[in-house]
């Protein structure tokens, strides 16, 4: 099985309050493309329209093998979730500064692909540079303690 996709850039970026696992309708040379980790979540996002809620600007590279020139790397896809979830994940979104970004993207026990969406909040530049302090000065201890054992 390929590695999930990452969208690292998000946890930099955004406060993440909350997670939610859905299905996604792709083509099948998008699958390809998939399993071979041909993906990039960076720039995504999520929204309702009508009562669905698709996945915008995620690129899932074409799969060269595939005939017919494959699909459109950059279309626009189906997530797949209960009508309530979409509901309360839409009342949250209309909130103020909330939004709904990719996370991971993967394939679970059965084969099917999945992406992890979270509702997130955005950080001001400064929360981003505390982060950035915290997470070093995390490592400068773990060193510390290891030269030290």
């Amino acid at each position: 099985m390929s590695e999930a996709i990452v969208n690292r850039k998000a946890w930099h970026d955004y406060h993440i309050e909350e997670t939610v696992e859905a299905g996604i309708v792709l083509e099948g040379s998008e699958v390809k493309s998939l399993r071979a980790g041909r993906s990039q979540l960076k720039d995504g996002f999520a929204r309702v329209h009508g009562g669905e809620i698709y996945l915008h600007n995620i690129h899932i590279s074409p799969y060269a093998p595939a005939g017919g020139g494959g699909h459109d790397p950059n279309r626009t896809r189906k997530l797949l979730l209960h009508r309530r979830e979409i509901e309360r994940l839409d009342g949250k979104q209309r909130r103020q500064g909330y939004t709904l970004i990719p996370l991971r993207l993967y394939f679970n026990r059965q084969g099917f692909a999945k992406i992890e969406i979270g509702l997130a909040k955005g950080k001001a530049e400064h929360d981003k540079r505390d982060t950035l302090r915290r997470r070093e000065a995390n490592r400068e201890m773990a060193r510390a303690i290891k030269k030290r054992v």
